[in-house]
């Protein structure tokens, strides 16, 4: 819950920074003589009545006053967006009556997490006065990164992150540093990317470990890439419930472009095509980086260590509860008309249930829903058990109990109804001496020991049964990591195909197996891989059921807004709340402007230009007649900067 704020920048371009503005062109009716009777009547009446509701419109926010004279409108909820940074660095007023409020949030991942900071910083809330409930023993939900005594390392997954995170990076410049004294986390994280900037030296692999030679290519042809630009332009409302598959044909799958995003984003052929298209527009600046992941940036230990106990300590220092072993299983409601108060919080702390009675003053934040809900460990001789029903979960009830209250409040089965479609598969490998590294450096072309970006992302097995990919970030990846060792980080986007390898689903997969299947496409000599697999790696398999639950398609309504219409002390947070201007998997406000737009088109189109596009001839003939209007004008210069023309 920061400052909402929509942040251009590009910093190498700054001082010369050309803004373009391109203004539609109104089409309007002239009506040469009014008609006469009861349709002119009709006609003016509702001309007069818009102009009465704009006027009252107008009247709702007449103290409202920004620099850019009106072009930011306030929503009904009195909030409006801003595409300026300066809002990051100013301290905001304390707000009023704000020392008689306190919090509850519900779930202490990373968006609950976030949202106590900002009450804390920007909120200016007492910390004693807001309270974080949580079910497990300890906080960090989906952004975990533990040692188990029994089993060893593991991460479930992990968090690329890039440069136009602003909430993010506006959060972390003030969470102190746990190891610089007088460093916030961003600086260090500053300081790491700009020493060790991140890049891949081989995206993809075939033929057990053999350089796939996606040399930077996206292989779209003509047709795939206004697939592309069709779905871009498209409506949001014309993509409800519509599948990736609904707005792509084979020639789309079969490039480049697939790979690369299915496995960075972990999309799949039934998901939505809506968040698809929202996924392309925001991270539309990155595209050129997409092939060797030089957009990308990672911290310096696992995200556990390195993002959630920084915001841990800062969040006790100023004297925040943290309650675990917590299941909250329902938040009642006072519903009167359209006003919605949460008046109850039931839950079960240590056994026992307890009731926490609301006021207005008491601000409810609940995480709905969850990516690694009944996520299944195994272990090296063990695989996770996948024996639960479709939808069950602490996290879906406690959400399906509040939206019984209201249509306002979502519609939690749309999205985990359906486990063979939600479901995917990693495994921590830690390597136990000096016989895997070789093998990995020869992929990779780094030395795993350095410190230093090792695979600079994942590493995809193109002709993997599981469509499997592997990753190695810096090492060490856990503060205490014993010397000698690495911490591997890999999944399978196909769970349920037998193996090249090991001839059998991964989900039936211990973690030996897991490991063996791994080694294989690592290019290990067969005879050898049992024995590397059995005593040179440890690996820990985790099955997530829901794991991408949130991309399964939707409609208007499915993912409930933020603050829900009528609320007046209660707020969705996390990846099944309705961030309108941004994508799951991110919390972050972001915009893109032209020059991104025609750099990204170049780098998809392999260097290629519009001019050698076929298309139909009634496009090229408009496309023709566009360039001739533009000849001379600073959008040539773009489009000849950007190889388009």
């Amino acid at each position: 819950m920061g400052r909402n704020k929509d942040i251009r920048s590009e910093s190498d371009d700054i001082s010369g920074k050309v803004v373009i503005t391109m203004a539609k062109k109104h089409v309007g009716i002239g009506i040469a003589a009014v008609a006469a009777g009861a349709g002119a009547a009709t006609y003016m009446k509702k001309k007069s009545q818009k102009k009465q509701k704009k006027a009252q419109m107008d009247a709702r926010y007449q103290d409202y006053r920004n620099t850019e004279r009106g072009k930011q409108v306030k929503n009904k909820k009195g909030i409006y967006y801003s595409n300026g940074n300066y809002e990051a660095f100013a301290h905001p007023r304390k707000p009023e009556g704000v020392d008689n409020k306190s919090a509850y949030l519900v779930g202490a991942g990373l968006a609950s997490l976030a949202a106590a900071c900002f009450l804390v910083r920007d909120g200016q809330m007492k910390g004693e006065n807001i309270h974080i409930l949580e079910e497990a023993k300890l906080p960090g939900g989906a952004c975990d990164g533990i040692e188990d005594a029994q089993k060893g390392f593991i991460i479930r997954g992990g968090r690329e992150m890039e440069n136009h995170f602003e909430c993010l990076w506006d959060l972390f410049r003030s969470i102190p540093s746990l190891e610089t004294e007088g460093a916030s986390v961003l600086d260090e994280y500053y300081w790491l990317n700009k020493k060790d900037p991140n890049y891949s030296l081989m995206r993809a692999t075939v033929k057990r470990g053999q350089d796939a030679h996606t040399d930077g290519k996206f292989t779209l042809s003509e047709k795939a890439s206004m697939e592309i630009i069709k779905l871009f332009m498209t409506k949001d409302e014309d993509l409800y419930d519509k599948k990736i598959t609904d707005v792509f044909t084979d020639e789309f799958f079969k490039s480049n472009f697939w790979l690369y995003w299915r496995t960075m984003f972990a999309f799949e052929d039934w998901h939505s095509a809506l968040e698809m298209k929202l996924y392309i527009q925001r991270f539309i600046h990155h595209i050129g980086g997409l092939p060797d992941f030089s957009a990308l940036k990672f911290t310096k230990y696992n995200q556990y260590e390195s993002l959630i106990l920084p915001m841990v300590k800062y969040l006790e220092s100023h004297g925040v509860q943290f309650q675990y072993d917590t299941k909250v299983t329902n938040v009642l409601f006072d519903i009167d008309g359209n006003k919605k108060t949460a008046k109850q919080i039931i839950c079960i702390h240590n056994g026992e249930e307890e009731t926490i009675n609301l006021t207005v003053d008491d601000l409810v934040f609940v995480t709905n829903g969850s990516c690694t809900e009944k996520a299944m460990l195994g272990d090296q001789n063990t695989a996770p058990d996948l024996t639960i029903q479709n939808g069950e979960g602490a996290c879906w009830d406690l959400w399906r109990k509040i939206a019984r209250q209201s249509q306002d409040f979502g519609h939690p089965d749309k999205f985990c109804s359906d486990i063979s479609k939600t479901n995917w598969e990693s495994a921590t490998v830690t390597t136990l001496d000096d016989k895997i590294p070789p093998y990995i450096e020869k992929i990779c072309k780094r030395d795993s020991f350095s410190g230093r970006v090792v695979t600079g992302g994942i590493v995809s097995v193109k002709d993997s049964n599981w469509l499997m990919s592997w990753t190695i970030n810096r090492q060490p990846h856990f503060k205490n990591q014993p010397k000698g060792q690495l911490v591997v980080w890999v999944y399978g986007l196909f769970t349920n195909k037998p193996g090249n390898y090991i001839k059998k689903p991964m989900r039936e997969c211990t973690g030996k197996e897991i490991t063996e299947e791994w080694l294989y496409h690592l290019g290990v000599p067969e005879d050898q891989i049992e024995e590397l697999a059995t005593n040179s790696a440890n690996c820990v398999p985790c099955m997530m059921p829901y794991i991408t639950a949130f991309f399964m398609p939707r409609t208007a309504g499915d993912r409930p807004k933020v603050v829900p219409d009528g609320c007046r002390n209660f707020a969705f947070l996390g990846q099944f709340a309705d961030t309108v201007r941004d994508t799951v998997f991110t919390t972050e406000y972001s915009c893109y402007d032209v020059r991104v737009l025609l750099d990204s088109t170049s780098k998809m189109m392999d260097g290629k230009k519009l001019s050698d596009m076929k298309l139909p001839f009634a496009t090229e003939l408009v496309a023709k007649k566009a360039l001739k209007k533009v000849e001379g004008t600073v959008v040539e210069d773009l489009l000849k900067r950007y190889n388009l023309i």
